[in-house]
């Protein structure tokens, strides 16, 4: 039975779970410490939980996240949930900042090895990872123990032994970590999960205290410099701002995701989105598995909502689609366009774009980006869903392509139909496949 030495409350079942399980199973010369506050600068990294094993110091996060979960990049898309920031990535982060601060105390500190690990507790939670970046810092509840105890885990270099180095490893932690006390709070909203994040978001989804049982909301908790130069700030705040500034001018629609508020925390620090909890799938899930017309239909009502409001969206990807019971709702609105304004934030595009969804006339200039290129990158999606493919070509033809779509992806900006005009076109497809099978029985006879 592995000793509790300290912790705060645990946010949720599964890091309960993983707690109990280790206390009870894990080695009696284990020391676990849970739910503590790890401050670097003015930054503060949430720790679910370390571990000291007998030859290193593992910094856990817990994961409930259910089903498959299918890593693409730097993201996460686990089924029914909006895509988020690997926690890999970011616990790996979180390590390597704690090994700075342990060295910091004490120079012996450099031989121990400092390691992350991502537990996904949910029996059916299985991580598909083709590059294999992710899966080598996950493991699930019953593979834990044995990733623990796993030496060759130690890198070369810090030592295969811990004993030596336990008192001072424990001063150390003793003058850099902190306990968490509660769940994190932004206003008004108590956290119940952390959905995932990077360094500059964190994505929780949380309830209103005032109204416990209360349907849920996704929160975007935006990190910010406090002590940056006045210049500096007020383009970040400018650049956390913007999707709310952009939703802001969308009326409610059901193809839209809603905004409902957005604050600073304390010095601004943090500035926090609070966003409708869509419950659903990311479509990069989606693709090939058989949906089809609607989705795309619903894609392009919530485009042309947008555009008819003034926003362009400029970075639509199927990441930014989330897909519930066969209905779809447009997310993503960081890098989106509110109309006329005295300052941009198209120089962020770059970073963050898919090559695949870019219309042509912006690789070189995403600046450039127009209601016309939202739509290229919408025929893209529509033809992705029609035939599992990417298109080769503007002209790509098919019997599973309407013309409408391949309108779409017209390499000239001029000659696509517009988001509106794009779903009228698109609704006139099913009437007219049911008139040419209605013929089809006139003419055999059936």
């Amino acid at each position: 039975m592995a000793e509790i030495v300290g912790g705060g409350h645990p946010v949720n079942d599964a890091e309960r779970r993983v707690i109990s399980y280790l206390r009870d199973h894990a080695p009696a010369d284990w020391l676990l410490l849970h739910n503590v506050e790890l401050p670097r600068g003015d930054d503060v990294f949430e720790v679910d939980l370390l571990v000291l094993t007998g030859h290193s110091l593992v910094v856990v996060d817990v994961k409930g996240t259910r089903g498959r979960i299918e890593v693409s990049g730097t993201r996460w898309f686990p089924p029914r949930r909006e895509a988020y920031g690997s926690p890999a990535t970011k616990l790996r982060g979180i390590a390597k900042a704690l090994k700075g601060l342990l060295v910091s105390k004490n120079t012996q500190l450099e031989r121990v090895y400092v390691d992350s690990l991502v537990v996904l507790t949910s029996p059916d939670a299985e991580l598909v990872d083709p590059a294999g970046r992710d899966a080598v810092n996950v493991t699930t509840l019953d593979g834990l123990l044995a990733t623990l105890s796993d030496v060759s885990r130690v890198r070369r270099g810090c030592s295969p032994r811990i004993k030596p180095y336990l008192t001072a490893i424990l001063d150390a932690l003793n003058q850099t970590v902190r306990r968490s006390t509660a769940p994190p709070r932004f206003g008004n909203w108590e956290v119940e999960e952390q959905l995932g994040g990077d360094a500059k978001v964190t994505e929780y989804r949380a309830f209103n205290v005032t109204l416990p049982g209360s349907e849920t909301v996704l929160l975007r908790v935006y990190q910010a410099d406090p002590l940056a130069d006045q210049a500096s700030r007020v383009a970040e705040r400018q650049r956390i701002a913007n999707a709310y500034q952009s939703l802001a001018r969308i009326p409610p629609h059901p193809c839209v995701v809603r905004s409902r508020d957005f604050f600073a925390i304390d010095d601004e620090s943090r500035f926090v989105l609070v966003l409708d909890d869509v419950h659903g799938e990311a479509l990069h899930r989606r693709l090939g598995t058989g949906v089809r017309l609607g989705v795309i239909q619903d894609l392009l009502r919530g485009l042309a909502h947008a555009h008819a409001n003034g926003v362009i969206h400029r970075a639509l990807s199927p990441a930014c689609v989330l897909v519930t019971d066969g209905h779809a709702v447009l997310t993503g609105f960081d890098y989106a366009k509110p109309g006329a304004r005295n300052y941009t934030v198209a120089h962020e595009l770059g970073n963050v774009l898919d090559a695949h969804y870019v219309a042509p006339e912006c690789h070189e200039r995403p600046d450039r980006m127009t209601a016309a290129s939202d739509v290229y990158a919408a025929g893209v999606i529509a033809y992705q869903l029609l035939t599992g493919e990417l298109p080769t070509s503007a002209d790509t033809q098919g019997p599973a392509v309407p013309d409408v779509v391949r309108r779409m992806l017209d390499h000239s900006p001029a000659k696509r139909p517009t988001a509106a005009e794009s779903l009228e076109a698109l609704s006139e497809v099913p009437q007219r496949s049911r008139l040419k099978r209605f013929v089809r029985r006139i003419v055999s006879g059936s």
